[in-house]
């Protein structure tokens, strides 16, 4: 295999598990605001917390709530597989 399409195949599995990376940590913030009193081990919950904030925070001040019910980490789930798709198309196949 050629040494291109090792790197194709790597910025590939890059974007694919940064993506993942970022899906986890919102859906355990979203897990973790639901239980009252929750803390998470070994400073995870800081760690939840700045990975997935400057994602929400823009969509949250952009998008008000409905009914008392926040849809920013929908709304960012949605988004993140777009970009994803997105930066996976303008990838060239390996040959």
């Amino acid at each position: 295999m050629c040494t291109t399409c090792l790197l194709i195949v790597f910025v590939e599995a890059f974007i694919n598990v940064l993506a993942w990376a970022l899906m986890v940590a919102i859906f355990v913030r979203v897990i973790v605001s639901w239980v009252p009193n929750l803390k998470l081990p070994f400073g995870l919950g800081d760690f939840v917390w700045n990975v997935s904030e400057p994602i929400l925070g823009p969509i949250r001040r952009a998008i008000p709530f409905f009914g008392g019910i926040d849809f920013s980490p929908f709304i960012a789930f949605l988004l993140i597989q777009i970009a994803t798709s997105v930066l996976l198309r303008l990838l060239p196949q390996p040959v």
